[in-house]
């Protein structure tokens, strides 16, 4: 399972990562998102659903294993583009285990951090239940089976508080605050983009 240790600083990390990453998604110029940086980005998430305990455990296994299928792919791969359109042309864009199947489930699971920070940045009260119900319900619970939405149902009574959180995230409110909203806003053209990738091909990102 993904942790946060020590001095770490995973909303610093994310937060440098996606502001990395959307200055090249906005950035007319540049043809193709190289893959190696956009799954490195991936990976400073990862810990960030460990630290919401065991509401979002399946969640966190598989935007960590599919995160990591694609760190594997920037290998031999360049680009985000040229990994789908090999997947179209091998006809195995919707095959379970493609890098392109798992591509769409790391952007959700992006998309569900961003809703949640958002979610956080204007409630009130310490509870994260609320933030993490919305967030789950839009981002992620369409597309999953009634037993993970109940699961993770009756696990957002374990979430942590934001307190709590925040030291998880070794972060105060003033920091964790800028920081956050830092995400929201590099994190929006960069799930834009990857939607973009899909749609100009009519792959549809509904599935």
């Amino acid at each position: 399972m993904a942790a946060v240790n020590g001095d770490d600083k995973p909303l610093q990390k994310i937060s440098d990562a996606f502001k990395v990453l959307a200055s090249v998604a906005q950035d007319s110029k540049i043809a193709d998102m190289e893959l190696a940086p956009f799954s490195r980005a991936c990976t400073h998430v990862c810990p960030l659903f460990g630290c919401l305990g065991i509401a979002f455990m399946f969640a966190e296994k598989d935007f960590v294993a599919k995160v990591q299928d694609l760190a594997e792919a920037s290998n031999s791969i360049k680009t985000l583009q040229s990994m789908i359109d090999q997947d179209v042309q091998n006809n195995c864009v919707r095959t379970a285990g493609s890098h392109t199947r798992n591509l769409l489930r790391v952007k959700r699971g992006l998309d569900m951090i961003r809703l949640l920070f958002e979610y956080m940045l204007v409630a009130e009260g310490s509870s994260l239940r609320d933030p993490a119900s919305k967030a789950y319900e839009k981002a992620l619970a369409p597309y999953h089976g009634w037993a993970i939405r109940k699961a993770v149902s009756a696990g957002l009574y374990t979430l942590p508080t934001k307190e709590q959180l925040l030291v998880k995230f070794n972060e105060d409110e003033a920091t964790a605050r800028v920081l956050m909203q830092n995400y929201v806003t590099a994190c929006t053209p960069v799930l834009q983009y990857v939607d973009n990738l899909f749609i100009s091909r009519d792959l549809g990102t509904d599935w």
